[in-house]
């Protein structure tokens, strides 16, 4: 039988200490024998098909693929299944929502990587593109370290308006929509971009010295945030190295491997500093990889089968 776990479910099922302990438990587990890959066919129109395996993380008896409609102009933009196997049988024990999935683990691995990466007292936090991702990111972050202000941009107002109103309300600090980007970024200390933008957002001088910026929309050819030469200028780390220079933010920028200080698992394990002085630029930008996938889909599965969540279907009948 395979569970199948809607968006609802997994908002019910899925805590944010409990994934951000799965999701640190996967950086610094060993990595897996077998390669991540990661497949992007553009589509006849506006969107594309992405697909992504195989998730696996040592001492998780499990796999998963990932298949995702990505359509900018569509809400939601990503729409797809995450499938849960058992790495002995292949059982397929589970369908799970992907854009779901894919909100949560990016940002609550965005939200790892910005806390090891942020200087220990920086807390005024921008975020600027108000959607599912920076939404995970916030309440990541809110377990990690106490911010002390919000503020918002957005290109739609009133999402930005929402956002800043229910976030500031969460964390009991003052939350302001400011439309303009440069002006946005003026004395934070911790900047979220999670865009879809074709051109890059912010340059090295809209950004201060020990800011930290997390970038999340560089994840595939096309997509860019950040200029080249604050990622010139700043120590950047990543998830995959190579993805990196394959099809993300170094990548657009035309930069290679010599500009990643190391990934956020150097990190995190202790084998890189994540920042070596408190008044330099530090970037995080993730592409997202296929374990991360199953990390979150794990850990919904053992809490759906322990509830009795979701709908059981037989697809061999």
């Amino acid at each position: 039988m395979t569970l199948l776990l809607s968006r609802t479910d997994l908002e019910g099922l899925l805590d944010p200490s409990q994934c951000l302990d799965a999701l640190r438990k996967g950086f610094t587990a060993a990595l897996p024998e077998v390669p991540p890959q990661r497949t992007i066919a553009r589509l006849p129109g506006p969107g594309g098909a992405t697909a992504l395996l195989p998730g696996l993380v040592d001492g998780v008896p499990a796999y998963t693929v990932k298949v995702n409609a990505k359509f900018p102009g569509s809400r939601p933009a990503l729409r797809g299944v995450v499938c849960l196997h058992d790495l002995e049988t292949g059982e397929l024990l589970a369908l799970l929502d992907s854009a779901t999935v894919t909100a949560w683990r990016t940002g609550l691995a965005a939200a790892l990587g910005t806390h090891a990466l942020a200087r220990r007292g920086a807390e005024a936090v921008t975020v600027i593109g108000a959607g599912a991702q920076s939404e995970l990111v916030m309440r990541g972050l809110a377990e990690l370290r106490r911010p002390r202000s919000l503020t918002v941009t957005d290109l739609d107002a009133g999402r930005a308006k929402d956002f800043a109103r229910r976030h500031g309300g969460r964390l009991d600090v003052p939350a302001a929509v400011v439309p303009d980007l440069r002006a946005a970024v003026r004395g934070a200390e911790i900047v979220v971009v999670a865009t879809w933008s074709r051109r890059p957002l912010l340059h090295a001088g809209d950004i201060a010295p020990g800011t930290h910026v997390t970038s999340l929309g560089a994840d595939e050819h096309g997509k860019t945030e950040l200029a080249r030469d604050l990622l010139e200028n700043a120590r950047v780390v990543v998830d995959d190295i190579p993805l990196a220079v394959e099809m993300g933010a170094l990548a657009e920028a035309g930069l290679g491997v010599r500009h990643a200080a190391g990934t956020l698992r150097d990190v995190l394990c202790g084998e890189v500093p994540g920042r070596v002085r408190d008044s330099e630029i530090t970037v995080y930008a993730p592409v997202g990889l296929p374990w991360q996938d199953l990390a979150l889909a794990w850990t919904a599965y053992r809490a759906a089968t322990e509830a009795g969540t979701g709908l059981s279907y037989d697809f061999l009948a």
